[in-house]
């Protein structure tokens, strides 16, 4: 497939740029996820879509990032608004061309997959600047309104279009001077985070792809993503042999990265996903609440992908 790139603009110093390489080495602290599904409940077509098209959302192409890896393509869907710098930065390096040919260079069975490491595979950095830390996310419940596990004032976890959201609970809005409460995405089966050392204001193009639930990671690094398909691919990507998910023999590739923005209209994936503000869920997730069960434990939402 070819695409047509758009050149990265150089936009940090020298001094940055030799930051920049050297901040990517440590992802996140090495620990074991906790076990989850991490699947949707059943499968789902364009019939189903088609069907009943009020109960699915249409993935804005620009929102959309497609890894083709070794081990298959995996769709990202972007949520901007919980992290905008880290969404653009993305971007940014996906339509440079960047990430292709970039290695999962260190990978935990059940934990997580890292990659985006530019400096290792070409010998120089992205050429952006280093990142500030969006942990977490100012969130208005009345414009931006979970469904909730719980009782909707009280709740501190739920879903926003499709997306797993944990937050401090709506009533406190009423006490902040911006009518908004701290949220952030946890790290789920499935969600896209950003790796960087022990500078919380070092990411820069490193990445990491959650295989398994990991709830110390959460507000200690920005999540921006979650996998719409292909998630079988991100837990088949090849292991680290050390504890550390290092080394790793011959390790899988990110052999091309894009935004489905890049390419023509009649070539882009098309991807629908559940809608999450219905009745339907609304009654999964209350009876999460009976059963106390966690955001990460609850079904991933589905999509259809159509070609």
């Amino acid at each position: 497939m070819t695409i047509m790139r758009v050149a990265s603009t150089a936009l940090a110093s020298a001094v940055l740029v030799a930051a920049a390489a050297c901040a990517q080495e440590n992802g996140p602290e090495s620990a074991a996820g906790t076990e989850a599904s991490g699947e949707p409940a059943s499968e789902f077509t364009m019939e189903d879509v088609n069907a009943a098209p009020d109960s699915w959302r249409k993935v804005e192409a620009d929102n959309m990032l497609v890894f083709d890896t070794t081990k298959g393509r995996i769709l990202i869907e972007m949520l901007p608004p919980v992290a905008p710098n880290h969404a653009e930065q993305f971007r940014m390096i996906a339509r440079s061309g960047d990430f292709d040919g970039t290695n999962f260079h260190r990978v935990i069975d059940d934990f997580m997959a890292q990659g985006g490491d530019i400096q290792a595979a070409k010998g120089r950095s992205s050429g952006l600047p280093n990142l500030k830390g969006e942990f977490m996310f100012r969130r208005n419940p009345s414009e931006m309104t979970i469904t909730p596990i719980g009782r909707k004032n009280e709740a501190t976890q739920g879903l926003y279009k499709g997306f797993p959201i944990a937050t401090q609970s709506a009533y406190l809005a009423e006490m902040t001077k911006d009518a908004s409460v701290d949220s952030w995405i946890p790290h789920c089966p499935g969600v896209v985070s950003t790796a960087r050392t022990n500078d919380p204001n070092s990411a820069n193009s490193q990445f990491f792809l959650m295989r398994y639930q990991a709830a110390h990671l959460d507000k200690q690094y920005t999540a921006w993503g979650r996998v719409i398909d292909g998630f079988e691919a991100v837990r088949a990507i090849k292991a680290g042999e050390g504890q550390n998910g290092t080394p790793i023999e011959n390790p899988d590739t990110l052999k091309e990265a894009y935004m489905v923005s890049e390419l023509p209209e009649d070539e882009r994936p098309v991807a629908y996903v559940q809608r999450t503000d219905t009745p339907v869920w609304a009654e999964k997730l209350q009876a999460a609440a009976e059963s106390d069960t966690d955001i990460c434990d609850v079904e991933r939402v589905p999509a259809v992908i159509a070609e």
